[in-house]
């Protein structure tokens, strides 16, 4: 090949490659038009309690991995270094996320962090907060209680959080009662697909119909006299244990940057079921420092006797 036609193709070739970086680097706002996620059916779905409905385009799936710009692959590459932070309870900071993203985004390093967030919450239910703003120092907190740490040890059980706190949102959302559909129209917009393989969750219909219902976090149940069948999911007494409609709120507040006050219904029921708890909690404490009492005063009477 003479030598001016092979610089033209070189110099061609770098051309598409130039553009095709500057695409996929383009200013972080022009992605947030990207994949949906979630959250853009979970905020409709609450929003529909009061009157308002969201656009139906706003909810339909869009494919998969390949859709993914490079400032999203960079944030699942900083998810993968969180969750081995996590694992090894070991320190964040800024320095290291900054090496993980990588110089060539390091302008992008605050979007980036963002995606990273989002996907650690929806994905995992874990909250990526900052501890220390001079030093730059992070932390990962989950978003269930202290008694679900232990469970969330191990990265190969990490995944069940974000998915179950999903879960439980949309049967939150749904009046306490969703049916199947309602579940799996949430779960499609999250990429997660019944009879689909999942490269976070694995098979995703055994997680929800069999391993939650058999961890006792979920209820699935045929609805009485349909024909053909139809299912239903409903809170577990391991989810009522471990978490509240007011933690769910919380998480599903988080998703959308807000506060849980924001979801007027929801709110005033995840308040009603705080003080019930609150008064279920006395009540035990009662019964308890009686039969304490009841106790000590046998004991005494026995120490008593010659």
């Amino acid at each position: 090949m003479p030598r001016g036609h092979k610089s033209k193709v070189r110099a061609r070739e770098k051309h598409r490659q130039t553009r095709g970086e500057a695409q996929g680097a383009q200013a972080p706002g022009a992605e947030e038009e990207g994949p949906c996620t979630s959250s853009s059916l979970l905020c409709g779905s609450a929003r529909s309690q009061d009157g308002e409905r969201p656009s139906t385009s706003q909810a339909l799936p869009t494919g998969d991995l390949s859709s993914c710009t490079p400032l999203d692959n960079r944030a699942i590459v900083l998810v993968q270094f969180l969750l081995r932070k996590y694992n090894m309870q070991e320190p964040i900071t800024k320095a290291d996320m900054l090496k993980c993203v990588t110089k060539k985004y390091k302008k992008h390093f605050d979007e980036i962090l963002k995606k990273a967030s989002d996907l650690m919450v929806l994905a995992f239910g874990i909250d990526v907060q900052e501890v220390d703003s001079n030093r730059r120092h992070y932390t990962l907190i989950s978003k269930f209680g202290p008694s679900s740490e232990a469970r969330l040890s191990g990265e190969e059980i990490m995944p069940k959080t974000g998915f179950l706190m999903t879960v439980l949102c949309v049967i939150f959302m749904k009046g306490n009662c969703a049916s199947e559909d309602a579940i799996w129209e949430v779960l499609n917009v999250m990429e997660i697909y019944d009879g689909r393989r999942h490269f976070v969750f694995g098979d995703p219909r055994k997680l929800l119909t069999q391993d939650l219902v058999r961890e006792k976090y979920l209820v699935y149940r045929q609805v009485p006299n349909s024909d053909p069948p139809r299912y239903e999911f409903l809170w577990g007494p391991r989810a009522h244990a471990e978490t509240s409609k007011m933690k769910v709120l919380q998480f599903l507040a988080k998703i959308h940057n807000t506060v849980p006050s924001a979801f007027p219904t929801l709110y005033e029921e995840a308040l009603r079921d705080e003080e019930a708890r609150t008064r279920a909690s006395f009540a035990a404490m009662l019964i308890a420092s009686a039969g304490a009492g009841a106790q000590s005063r046998g004991n005494s009477s026995n120490f008593s006797q010659p």
